[in-house]
């Protein structure tokens, strides 16, 4: 199964450059989306099962913000919109869907840039959902987290820890949350496949023209629980995909 995520900074403007065609092309069983920045209605017609893919939805109140969406070959069994906190799931950052044995989230995390009150907000969207999937870790459940994470764990995520040290997105307590996120009993999978490759980022700031020289963010993920971990045959970083500041990410996991 092939599962692929990425945020595409709006997903009408993806699709103007080329976002059915990228999944003709790779032909993912899932794709999370972040960042849409719509709701089902306001997009193209061939946005709404892109190459024949069902899609679940969720949209911000705030009109051409935030917002997800799932796409996949079959219905999920099950689907939910977020996690129980109206704060978060007003923002459309959750779709989650069950497919087969394992959950798939699909998140777009906070980006806590922008001040001081939005750094606030942040580290409890990080505490409160790790307060959320810690149950469902201890219970069993195989869980996929797919998602722009917003977070940079280690310095080689990085193309400059020293001068990023005191960013939004590489903060200490952001890259201590990784930690405990991991210690719950996720698996970073790209790292696990690949420990030492450098270079390999998924995010590029526009306004710096980060792409030209490759000076970019590892901040885009697909996480699963230590008992998928054994059906994880490949984690990619797509790096060469243009159409968003964002590049997608990919996996492939053995079925059951």
């Amino acid at each position: 199964m092939k599962i692929l995520s990425w945020n595409v900074n709006g997903i009408r403007a993806a699709y103007k450059k080329g976002l059915i065609e990228f999944i003709e092309r790779v032909e993912p069983d899932i794709l999370a989306v972040q960042e849409t920045k719509a709701e089902p209605g306001q997009c193209e017609p061939p946005l709404q099962r892109p190459a024949g893919l069902h899609g679940v939805w969720s949209a911000g109140k705030r009109k051409g913000y935030s917002g997800t969406a799932t796409f996949s070959r079959t219905e999920p069994l099950s689907v939910s919109h977020g996690i129980g906190i109206d704060a978060y799931d007003q923002e459309g950052r959750f779709v989650i869907t069950k497919h087969g044995d394992f959950t798939l989230y699909n998140i777009y995390f906070v980006n806590g840039g922008s001040g001081p009150e939005r750094h606030d907000f942040k580290q409890h969207f990080l505490k409160d959902l790790s307060l959320h999937l810690a149950p469902k870790v201890k219970a069993g459940e195989k869980i996929v987290i797919a998602g722009d994470y917003n977070v940079a764990h280690r310095e080689i995520d990085v193309y400059n820890p020293t001068k990023l040290a005191g960013e939004s997105g590489f903060l200490p307590e952001e890259r201590a949350w990784f930690d405990s996120f991991l210690a719950l009993g996720f698996v970073d999978t790209f790292r696990h496949l690949h420990p030492n490759e450098r270079d390999k980022f998924t995010w590029w700031s526009q306004l710096e023209r980060g792409r030209i020289g490759n000076r970019g963010w590892r901040i885009d993920y697909l996480c699963v629980t230590q008992n998928l971990l054994s059906r994880v045959k490949k984690a990619e970083i797509l790096d060469g995909q243009m159409g968003s500041d964002h590049c997608p990410c990919l996996i492939e996991l053995a079925e059951a």
